[in-house]
C-alpha cells in the first residue's frame, strides 16, 4: 500500500470483521521528535496466541473468505523500512491493538495519505460502529467521536454521502496548519 491511510482503512475493517463495536484510531505526528505513530485499537474478538505469534506471515489469516492476509505483513515491512516497528497486542475476548511507528523524516516513509477521507469512508461504510479518531500534530489535537456526532445530529444518517463529505471537510479544515502571522513569516524567512 502506497499510503499509510490505506493501512488504517485495512486495520479498521479487520476490526469490524472481528466483531468490534468500537474502533479507536490514533495518528500522532511529531516532526520535532522524528516520530509518526499510527494506532488502531478495537473491542473485537481478539486473537489467540498461536495466530498472534505468526501475524506477519501472509499465509496466516483469520479470514474465511481467502487464505492470504497481507495487511499486517505489509504494514510491518513499511514500518521497518522507515526505521520503525510494528507491535500488536491481543487476547481472545479482549480486542486487538496494532501500533506502527515510523521515523517521521525517513526518506522511505510512506506518505500519510488522505486520512480524513479514510475516516469518512469508515463512518459511512459502518454506520453502527463507534469510531473515535484522534490526530495529534505536535501540541494540537483533533478528536472526532461518532457517538458525539450521532448525539448532536438528530436523525443524522452516517451512511449518507453528504455526511461523509462534511466529516472529511471538517477534518481537513482542522488538520490544516494554523495560519502564521506576518511576524512569524518574517522570522521564518530570516532563518533561511
Amino acid at each position: 500500500m502506497r499510503e499509510l491511510s490505506l493501512h488504517l482503512l485495512d486495520l479498521a475493517e479487520n476490526a469490524v470483521t472481528a466483531g468490534a463495536r468500537r474502533v479507536s484510531i490514533t495518528v500522532e505526528e511529531s516532526p520535532a521528535e522524528d516520530r509518526l505513530t499510527i494506532r488502531v485499537a478495537d473491542d473485537g474478538r481478539g486473537l489467540p496466541e498461536e495466530k498472534l505469534r505468526r501475524l506477519e506471515d501472509p499465509f496466516v489469516t483469520t479470514r474465511t473468505t481467502r487464505r492470504v492476509g497481507l495487511g499486517l505483513s505489509l504494514l510491518a515491512a513499511a514500518a521497518r523500512r522507515a526505521g520503525g516497528a510494528l507491535r500488536v497486542r491481543s487476547a481472545p475476548g479482549e480486542g486487538t491493538e496494532v501500533c506502527a511507528e515510523f521515523r517521521f523524516h525517513h526518506i522511505d516513509r510512506a506518505p500519510l495519505g488522505d486520512v480524513p477521507a479514510t475516516i469518512a469512508v469508515l463512518i459511512a461504510g459502518y454506520p453502527t460502529v463507534d469510531f473515535v479518531y484522534r490526530h495529534r500534530i505536535e501540541e494540537r489535537e483533533i478528536v472526532l467521536d461518532t457517538r458525539e456526532l450521532r448525539a448532536g445530529g438528530e436523525g443524522m444518517d452516517p451512511a449518507d454521502p453528504a455526511v461523509a463529505d462534511a466529516v472529511a471537510r471538517w477534518l481537513r479544515d482542522r488538520l490544516r496548519p494554523p495560519a502564521r502571522s506576518k511576524e512569524e513569516d518574517a522570522d521564518a524567512q530570516a532563518d533561511r
